[in-house]
């Protein structure tokens, strides 16, 4: 599995925990350990770029995915096949300001993020009451796992 991780901030993170939440997300999810995903980490105005090119909507936003091969989760007999999954885009100047309203650390605000763009990567989406229960639901319980795994202080996103 190739996890990439790309800082163009001048933002200081513990790369190596996402890193790590991004290959333990995967394999609770039964993605082949063969897929590749990319994680980059932009300033306000490259999101806010992307974010109006994208989604034709303005200002910055906290992540952006950008899958590829449209891959989705396995299962514990079945494993998805290997490919390319996407991009996962984030921001964490505007990860900051959520983070102090919410009163944790960056690095709880950027867990919550990955997570939540990777599931996006796998087809998740929140549009609908139903699907955004599911995926919030999914979301939790992989957060909440993967910090009882490496430690720390588990998040929600709302």
């Amino acid at each position: 599995m190739a996890i990439d991780l790309l800082n163009e901030t001048g933002t200081s993170i513990d790369e190596a925990q996402l890193i790590r939440l991004v290959a333990f997300d995967l394999e609770r999810l039964f993605v082949h350990p063969d897929a590749d995903l990319a994680i980059v980490l932009v300033d306000v105005a490259a999101m806010e770029q992307l974010h109006v090119q994208w989604m034709d909507e303005p200002g910055p936003t906290d992540v952006l995915s950008f899958p590829m091969d449209e891959l989705r989760p396995g299962a514990h007999d079945r494993l998805t096949p290997a490919g390319l999954l996407g991009d996962i885009v984030l921001c964490p100047e505007v990860a900051q300001a959520q983070a102090s309203e919410a009163g944790h650390s960056l690095m709880t605000e950027l867990r919550l993020l990955t997570t939540h763009g990777l599931l996006h990567l796998l087809g998740f989406d929140h549009a609908e009451p139903a699907d955004r229960d599911e995926m919030f639901a999914l979301q939790d319980k992989l957060l909440v796992a993967f910090e009882e795994h490496d430690g720390g202080t588990p998040g929600r996103i709302h």
